[in-house]
């Protein structure tokens, strides 16, 4: 079995792709499933909402609950997955934290990312990894390690887009930092909804749209992309590519980040083979 672990916020990318890609796997008789280790007052819930909204099946998924056989090996889509949950570890329950370490101290393969360099080795070293197999996209991360892995998006389990436009422009503000940015170019554009948590930094004087949301891509036509920091792999720009939805791109255009690899990379058929080789690699 091939476990994807996912400790992030509901909403969060990197629960869509690991859900996409334990799909592929299993449409390819790969065993595998996503474990969903819910992040500080998230309920699980919310998780299955995400998903539910966005696919037209859910399966393999566990929520909290799961113990992985011996011979397992874990998959996380991001290095994050593994770091969050070690920096937030006073914030798991005692049941979390065992399952935790039973998914992540055996055989681990791990997608580079750099949004939380410092706690990833400590991380390895207090769940006790014992084998890691880096894969990387190196057009994003040129000082990465590992294989070549581009993160892509399954279009074939989406649920098509039903057109009820409610506004011309969409923001994503699903962070403090993006919001930031938002509320720094929103007045140009007085027609708009921004997709984001109810959380402290949010403006209330402003058109917000809580996530998750029912039929999101069939709610605007053109979408802002502001962020500013780091972008590791756009989906929502990725999405507005797919089905065809205008994409303003409002930002420095000399940041090279996934939002500027994006930006020219094509809709690609997502490919299986590089978590093969890295699971023929570890077992």
């Amino acid at each position: 079995m091939i476990n994807i672990v996912v400790t992030s916020k509901p909403v969060d990318g990197l629960l869509h792709y690991s859900y996409e890609y334990c799909c592929l796997l299993n449409d390819n008789g790969v065993p595998a499933s996503v474990v969903i280790i819910t992040r500080r007052s998230y309920e699980p819930q919310q998780y299955i909402d995400c998903l539910t909204k966005k696919y037209t099946y859910v399966k393999n998924v566990y929520i909290n609950d799961y113990s992985p056989e011996p011979d397992d090996v874990s998959l996380i889509l991001g290095r994050s997955m593994l770091s969050l949950p070690y920096k937030e570890r006073h914030h798991c329950s005692q049941d979390q934290l065992l399952m935790l370490h039973l998914l992540f101290n055996n055989k681990l393969i791990s997608v580079y990312s750099e949004n939380d360099v410092i706690n990833y080795n400590p991380a390895l070293e207090y769940f006790g990894t014992k084998q890691t197999v880096d894969l990387c996209d190196w057009d994003v991360y040129p000082n990465g390690t590992g294989k070549h892995f581009e993160k892509t998006i399954n279009f074939s389990i989406y649920k098509d887009p039903i057109p009820d436009n409610q506004f011309e422009h969409l923001f994503l503000g699903t962070n403090k930092e993006y919001y930031s940015t938002v509320e720094k170019v929103v007045d140009l554009y007085p027609n708009y909804g921004i997709l984001s948590y109810d959380e402290d930094y949010i403006n209330r004087s402003l058109n917000n749209i809580w996530a998750p949301t029912d039929n999101l891509l069939g709610k605007f036509n053109t979408y802002v992309y502001t962020k500013n920091t780091f972008d590791p792999a756009p989906r929502l720009f990725q999405e507005c590519k797919y089905y065809n939805k205008k994409v303003i791109y409002h930002r420095d255009k000399y940041i090279r980040d996934g939002g500027s690899v994006y930006w020219k990379r094509p809709i690609k058929q997502p490919d299986i083979k590089p978590i093969l080789d890295a699971y023929n690699n570890i077992v």
